[in-house]
């Protein structure tokens, strides 16, 4: 993705950054169609169209740290949904608003790259617990500053009385992984024929009514007042 500083690079970096992000797309696919585990860095080199020793000289970790390289561009991608979703929140709009928002379009994101995000979930769930403490220390440092971004606004929610005075970062964690359950969910479902995956998949397949769904579940509640 080109950046405001492209225009400050020597034209030997901005073709250095071109075929990093070439290789990192090139990675995505190879990634999405084999899986992480069978993924090799000859497929991914063919289809960027450089040689296997081209690409370590870019990613000196191999696969593995071009996993993570796709990894912090779809984390960044999801950070700047949140935070703008939540542009405006308590002013503009309301929070409620703003979350619907931030649901329907973080759906709609995993939708348009499925076959990725699937791979994605699984790599992150088995990387989170094994005994790699740096590993786990780098999708914790992910999740908080997704965290982070939700807190402006419920702290602004909680001081106009527009919510409940409870402990933020458990609010902003639910409401982040309410999502994320969501979108696991509809993953599981996508690729069962049973009854009841065709019953949820009606709401799990359209990102408005997912995010009608989730929003009046956690806004409203399931009791009858």
């Amino acid at each position: 993705m080109a950046s405001d500083t492209d225009s400050s690079l020597s034209r030997r970096e901005r073709e250095r950054q071109m075929r990093r992000e070439a290789m990192l797309r090139a990675a995505e696919v190879v990634f999405a169609q084999k899986g992480y585990t069978h993924a090799t860095l000859g497929e991914i080199a063919e289809r960027a169209e450089f040689g296997k020793g081209t690409l370590y000289n870019y990613f000196e970790g191999g696969k593995e740290e071009m996993l993570f390289a796709v990894l912090d561009t779809v984390y960044d991608e999801v950070h700047d949904l949140v935070t703008s979703s939540f542009a405006g929140a308590c002013h503009e709009r309301s929070l409620r608003t703003c979350y619907h928002d931030m649901v329907t379009r973080a759906i709609a994101f995993y939708q348009e790259r499925e076959d990725l995000f699937v791979i994605l979930i699984k790599e992150a769930y088995r990387m989170c617990f094994s005994h790699d403490d740096e590993k786990v220390a780098y999708f914790q440092r992910q999740r908080a500053r997704i965290v982070d971004a939700l807190l402006p606004a419920l702290e602004q929610a909680v001081a106009q009385g527009a919510i409940r005075d409870l402990p933020l970062h458990s609010v902003a964690h639910m409401l982040i992984e309410n999502v994320d359950g969501l979108i696991v969910h509809r993953a599981v479902t996508t690729h069962q024929e049973s009854s009841s995956a065709c019953e949820h998949g009606t709401i799990l397949q359209e990102p408005e009514q997912a995010a009608d769904f989730l929003t009046a579940m956690l806004f409203d509640g399931i009791a009858i007042s």
